[in-house]
């Protein structure tokens, strides 16, 4: 898969996860930039990811996240 096809899908993710209309993610894109994406958002985010995607992460993954291009990285590695 394509990291334009991953970002495509994790905008839909984050649009049905946050209740946002709409969300333009980039590689840059981190929680301090969309105020909905809180601590209890980002674990239902990593849950719906998951299963989008049919992978999983390990907790040591995860907290290596800085930004969703680091996302997006991990999630390009496991498909």
């Amino acid at each position: 898969m394509e990291r334009s096809a991953i970002f495509e899908k994790l905008n839909d993710i984050f649009c049905d996860v946050l209740d946002l209309d709409e969300v333009t993610l980039d590689e840059a894109t981190s929680a301090d930039d969309i105020d909905e994406w809180d601590s209890l958002s980002h674990i239902q985010l990593i849950v719906a990811i998951e299963k989008g995607f049919g992978i999983k992460f390990s907790s040591k993954e995860i907290i290596t996240w800085k930004n969703v291009g680091q996302m997006v990285d991990s999630i390009a590695a496991k498909l």
